[in-house]
C-alpha cells in the first residue's frame, strides 16, 4: 500500500498503532516533516515529530478515532511544512480493526490543497466566482450561492472545484473565511466577536469551533500565542 501512495506526491500517507506510533509512512509525509529516512519516523508519535500545538491537535484526532472507531473524513486543516511554509490540507483517518472488530490502529491520508491561483486551467466562470468569494466572504454564503456566481449548476460547480482545488465549495468558503479571520487576529485589535461576524460566521461559538478544528487553537489562544513557524521538527 505504501508503494501505491508513493505515486501521489501531494498525499501524505500513514498508519499508526493503538499507541499512536507510526508503523508505515510514505515519502510525502517524510518530506512534509523534513525527514529523509523512514526509520527516523517509524515508531515515533506525533509529539516527537511536530510542534506542540500541532501535535496536540493530531493526538486528539487520533485518540477520538481509536476510542470511538468513528472516522475523520476530509477535515480541512492548516498545516506547517518543513520549509517554513503554511499550507492547507484535507485529512482523513479511518480505524483499523481485527477479526473481532476491535480497533487496532488507524490509517490516514492528508492531501495538500492546491491554492486557486496555481493553475492556468481554471475556467473563467470559476475564476470569477473564486475572486468574488475572496471579496465577499463576509456575506451569507452557501455552496449553491457560490455556484450561482459561476453561473453553473451546483453539482457541476462542485465537481470542478473538487477536481481543481481538492475542495468542495463549502470547504472553499470556510478556508477563505479562516484565512481572513487569521489575518485580522494577527494584525488588528478587533474583538473576536466582531471578527466572527465580519468573516461570515454565524456567531462567536461557530467561529471558535471552526477555527479550533482547523488550526488547533481557539481564536483567543491564537491571538495570544500565534502558531510559531517551526524549523526542523525533530
Amino acid at each position: 500500500m505504501v508503494e501505491l501512495f508513493e505515486q501521489l506526491p501531494e498525499v501524505a500517507f500513514f498508519v499508526k498503532d493503538r499507541a499512536g506510533r507510526y508503523t508505515a509512512v510514505n515519502g510525502s509525509l517524510l518530506r512534509r516533516v523534513g525527514l529523509k529516512e523512514r526509520g527516523d519516523l517509524l515508531g515515533k508519535t506525533v509529539a516527537e515529530v511536530f510542534p506542540s500545538d500541532l501535535a496536540a491537535r493530531f493526538e486528539a484526532q487520533d485518540a477520538e478515532v481509536l476510542r470511538t472507531g468513528r472516522p475523520v473524513r476530509d477535515q480541512l486543516e492548516l498545516h506547517w511544512y518543513a520549509d517554513r511554509q503554511q499550507g492547507w490540507c484535507l485529512t482523513t483517518k479511518l480505524p483499523m480493526r481485527d477479526a473481532l472488530g476491535h480497533v487496532t490502529g488507524l490509517v490516514g491520508i492528508s492531501r495538500d490543497v492546491r491554492p486557486p491561483g496555481e493553475t492556468a486551467e481554471i475556467p473563467a466562470a470559476v475564476a470569477e466566482a473564486v475572486a468574488w468569494l475572496q471579496q465577499n466572504y463576509g456575506e451569507s454564503l452557501t455552496a449553491i450561492s457560490l455556484a450561482q456566481q459561476a453561473r453553473m449548476a451546483p453539482g457541476r460547480f462542485a465537481r470542478i472545484t473538487k477536481r481543481l482545488f481538492g475542495l468542495s465549495p463549502q470547504q472553499m468558503i470556510t478556508q477563505t473565511r479562516l484565512q481572513a479571520a487569521t489575518a485580522l487576529l494577527e494584525s488588528t485589535s478587533t474583538s473576536i466577536a466582531e471578527i466572527a461576524v465580519t468573516c461570515g460566521f454565524t456567531d462567536h461559538s461557530a467561529f471558535t469551533r471552526t477555527f479550533k478544528s482547523a488550526l488547533g487553537l481557539t481564536p483567543t489562544q491564537h491571538r495570544s500565542h500565534p502558531v510559531k513557524t517551526p524549523g526542523r521538527w525533530h
